[in-house]
């Protein structure tokens, strides 16, 4: 296995500091979220003229400046008169590793599984004062042959993937053109517009919620193997096409998500030993957009939903993906206003449901900006990882976006699932009838370094 050799551990501060008696309120969709942490990993090529710990001194210096604009990141948790989570801006800091690695970048990502990318990414969990607790870690690593790794986690409860990405974002911009393109917006989620008296209310999300909170948590204690796999542009395509159906009016073709979606809904159920219909699945999706927000909101906007399997073909990706889009084009903006003022209601009486705990998980993570973070001219991102954590359920499939250079429609498919069963869908026909690229899965291969 490489070797990841920690230096030290400082804490980062904000250049500017925060207004003395600033709090940030969490909203619902933020408290939901409590149990779950975040993890991303970046690479990157260096360039050969740099000196080995440059790279890290530089984005020290840079972070601070970014964190001047995300003062939420720099606060500790505080509960409020309610007994709610909250933000005190206090500009305690964000918590920073760093790091060496042996060999060059290339090298490690030829080699790389979920268990050594995991290296690349501090994490602690809560203290028992957490006051004192810093939400947000970022890890910055250096291979000794040539490349970056630059890893930020934090706690679910202040910030989905479309967030943390954000703030990564902001820091490159900053370190390569000295000012953020895209600041961000903190600001409670938006108040329910008048509704139409010809409105038909959409319930499912709320029954999907209810339904959590009387079930238990499928907490599985088998090691964890994560695949990701490489989609072209071409490769997606043929998907959309295999999976378009005479059963749509229109004679419409699925989207790339829901094509993807589909067909990993089905092969999962496959390894599961599903011989009738298909297994539980909730899809996650972004709903900035539908709820008129900005895409510079900081905040939790994931909203979770059941797609019903049980009826369907498991043999079809089609009615997968059908049943896929159906439920995505249900989900408009009263919808969701119905599901977040239940929520208010309900959280102030008893614990809010714990999402992610019975199901597969399929998010929708195409809206992220990864592979646009640029620290360096020249040097894009060679690969991006996201991870949500604990692994509960039956598992998790992500849907993310590629190198822009492999095309538009191009993908990268996460999917965790117990050892024996990522195995098995690795080797799954139809996954490998569309021929992606495995960037990183179970292996057995021997590690040069």
């Amino acid at each position: 296995m490489a070797k990841v050799s920690y230096l030290c551990k400082r804490t980062v501060v904000s250049t500017k500091p925060v207004d003395p008696g600033k709090f940030y309120q969490l909203s619902v969709l933020d408290r939901a979220m409590e149990l779950y942490r975040l993890r991303l990993v970046y690479y990157y090529l260096s360039s050969t003229s740099r000196e080995l710990g440059e790279a890290t001194k530089i984005l020290r210096e840079s972070i601070s400046t970014a964190l001047s604009c995300f003062p939420i990141m720099t606060g500790r948790l505080q509960r409020n008169n309610l007994g709610h989570w909250m933000i005190k801006c206090n500009d305690a800091g964000v918590r920073m590793v760093e790091a060496r690695a042996n060999g060059s970048v290339e090298e490690w990502l030829q080699h790389v599984d979920r268990e050594k990318e995991l290296k690349l990414v501090h994490w602690e969990d809560m203290s028992h004062k957490p006051y004192f607790w810093s939400t947000f870690y970022v890890q910055l690593t250096e291979f000794v042959e040539g490349g970056l790794a630059i890893g930020l986690s934090c706690t679910h409860l202040l910030s989905d993937p479309i967030c943390a990405t954000m703030f990564v974002k902001a820091w490159a911009d900053i370190t390569l053109i000295g000012k953020m393109t895209s600041p961000p917006l903190f600001h409670p989620l938006p108040c329910r517009r008048p509704q139409s008296t010809s409105y038909k209310p959409y319930n499912n999300l709320i029954d999907h919620y209810r339904s959590h909170m009387s079930k238990p948590i499928i907490v599985s204690h088998v090691k964890h193997v994560t695949v990701t796999f490489a989609f072209t542009d071409n490769m997606v395509r043929a998907c959309m096409a295999a999976c378009r159906t005479t059963c749509i009016p229109d004679g419409s073709t699925p989207s790339p998500f829901e094509a993807l979606a589909g067909l990993f809904w089905v092969s999962v159920s496959k390894v599961k030993g599903v011989r009738k219909g298909l297994i539980d699945m909730s899809i996650s999706l972004d709903v900035r957009k539908v709820l008129n927000l900005d895409k510079g909101y900081f905040g939790n906007c994931m909203i979770y939903n059941k797609v019903e399997g049980e009826s369907l073909d498991e043999n079809k990706h089609s009615d997968a993906a059908k049943a896929i889009g159906e439920v995505v084009g249900k989900m408009d903006a009263e919808g969701v206003n119905n599901l977040i003022e239940w929520l208010q209601t309900s959280g102030d009486h008893q614990a809010l449901p714990v999402m992610n705990g019975r199901d597969l998980i399929c998010a929708n993570l195409e809206c992220v900006e990864s592979y646009s973070t640029v620290f360096e001219d020249g040097f894009d991102p060679l690969q991006v990882s996201c991870y949500i954590e604990p692994v509960i359920g039956l598992g998790q499939v992500f849907i993310l976006p590629s190198p822009g250079g492999e095309g538009p429609l191009s993908r990268r498919v996460m999917v965790t699932l117990d050892q024996d069963e990522a195995i098995r869908v690795s080797e799954d026909s139809l996954i490998l009838s569309f021929s992606p690229t495995i960037l990183m899965g179970p292996t057995e291969l021997p590690c040069p370094f």
